[in-house]
């Protein structure tokens, strides 16, 4: 437990801030696993369609700055790629 007054609001801040987070983290979390579950199955609309929800809730992650710029390309581009390659297969 840390003694000075700035460290105890530090400590709270850290809680507000780390809650926020995580229910970011959550819905781009779930929306890359509803993806790759789309392309598993092989649903190309279903697919497509939640490659949109997962690219948004990425941006918004960078956007808040839970993830960096880099880390959010490449996701992207790795779920873009996954998307396309079962599209071009039907």
């Amino acid at each position: 437990m840390p003694n000075k007054k700035s460290a105890k609001k530090y400590m709270r801040v850290t809680e507000r801030k780390t809650i926020k987070n995580r229910v970011i983290k959550g819905v781009f979390k779930s929306a890359v696993k509803k993806t790759k579950e789309s392309i598993a199955a092989g649903k190309v609309s279903e697919a497509q369609e939640s490659l949109k929800a997962a690219i948004k809730a990425l941006d918004k992650a960078l956007q808040k700055k839970v993830l960096k710029k880099n880390t959010v390309a490449r996701k992207k581009s790795r779920l873009n790629a996954m998307v396309k390659k079962i599209a071009l297969k039907k």
